[in-house]
Order: C-alpha cells, then structure tokens, then sequence
C-alpha cells in the first residue's frame, strides 16, 4: 500500500512511521510505503557527528535527533520523500539488500527523466558524478524497516549550508532540476518510485518461491 501525505510534519510523519511498524510487527499489517515532504529540518542520525552541524546553519532552522541510521541531512519543500514500513522477513532478511535495492530503485528512477546516477563505493546514497542527489537512513525492529530514502527533485540547496551533509565534506549536492532545468512534480516522481519498489520486492518474492 502506498500513500501520497503531501507536505507533513516530521515529527507527526516520524510518530505515524512507529505506529505502522507497531502494526506491522504484532499484527500483520500490510507493508507500507510512504511518500510526503518536509518543512525544512535537519535530522541526525542515532551516531552523527556533532561537529556536521555548523555555524552557519540557517536561521530557524529545526534540528532533530533521530533513531535511525546515517549522519546529519536536510529534509524541506521540493524533496521526495519515501518512508518504506517493510517486513524484510517476507523478502530477505538483510538491510544490505534493502538499502541496495532502494538504491537501485532511485537510480533507475533517474534513468526515466534521463539523469545517469550511480552509486559510490563505501559509501550510502546515489550520486551524480561527485554530487549526492539522494540520501537513505532506514531503523529496523524485529526486521521491520521505517525512515528510508529522500531524493532531492527542486530542493534549496542552499538549505544545506549550515552542515556537513552525511559527514561527507568532499562531494557537493545537485538535484534534478539543477540538472535538467524542468520542474518535475513530487507525485510523479513519488509515482515512478512506486513502481520500482515494487519491482524490488516482487522480484526478491519470485526467487524465494523459485527457490522452494
């Protein structure tokens, strides 16, 4: 099931994300993907560095503390982002493939408004060249996974000033209208998101029923 929030809280997205795992843990409910944007904030993950967060941060700015994985990010108006509640459990029990897959997911998005992205050794996110255009950061409970990916479709970039985003101080940041000067809709990129999560997830049902 996937859902289109428009613009949402972050702390009210974050509360909705805990209660949906909470469903999906003890009673079977169905997976979930969200999609939304933020108001602009800046989110840590649960083992960020302090010293990511700089003095030039933007005047009233939100900075919040968060439980999942990954460094300091920033989430505002013209970003996608994608909130996947996955029981890993029915598809593979490994955040490794997860994180790869919505990677791929992203990448393969960007092919259709015609953006060649890739991935970095050693590194989380996809990027263009040197310049990152989407970040992930998932939490799993008992192999359910919440928080999950943001993909900068007309974001500020601007915005990012006051940080180091994800502790990398050696690449930029773009978005794809930066690079295609085209202001795509959040709902179809949302859309094409879709799409390829679910070819993700069907595909890793498919082998484990090849398999058996």
């Amino acid at each position: 099931n996937y859902y289109w929030l428009g613009r949402f809280d972050y702390h009210k997205a974050w509360a909705l994300q805990k209660e949906i795992q909470d469903q999906v843990i003890n009673y079977g409910l169905n997976n979930i993907v969200l999609f939304l944007e933020h108001d602009s904030v800046y989110t840590l993950g649960k083992n960020a560095d302090s010293d990511n967060l700089l003095p030039t941060i933007p005047e009233g700015m939100e900075v919040v503390q968060t439980d999942r994985g990954g460094d300091i990010t920033y989430h505002g108006p013209g970003q996608l982002i994608g909130y996947p509640i996955i029981d890993l459990k029915k598809y593979r029990r490994s955040i490794t493939w997860f994180m790869r897959g919505l990677e791929k997911s992203i990448i393969d998005m960007l092919e259709k408004v015609d953006v060649s992205s890739s991935t970095k050794d050693g590194l989380t996110g996809v990027w263009v060249d040197d310049e990152k255009i989407a970040a992930l950061g998932v939490r799993l409970s008992r192999w359910v996974s919440m928080h999950g990916f943001a993909v900068n479709v007309y974001t500020d970039l601007s915005l990012y000033r006051g940080m180091i985003p994800c502790g990398i101080s050696n690449f930029g940041l773009t978005s794809i209208q930066r690079l295609k000067n085209n202001n795509y809709e959040l709902e179809s990129i949302a859309r094409m998101m879709m799409n390829n999560i679910n070819k993700m997830l069907d595909s890793e049902q498919v082998k484990k029923v090849v398999h058996v």
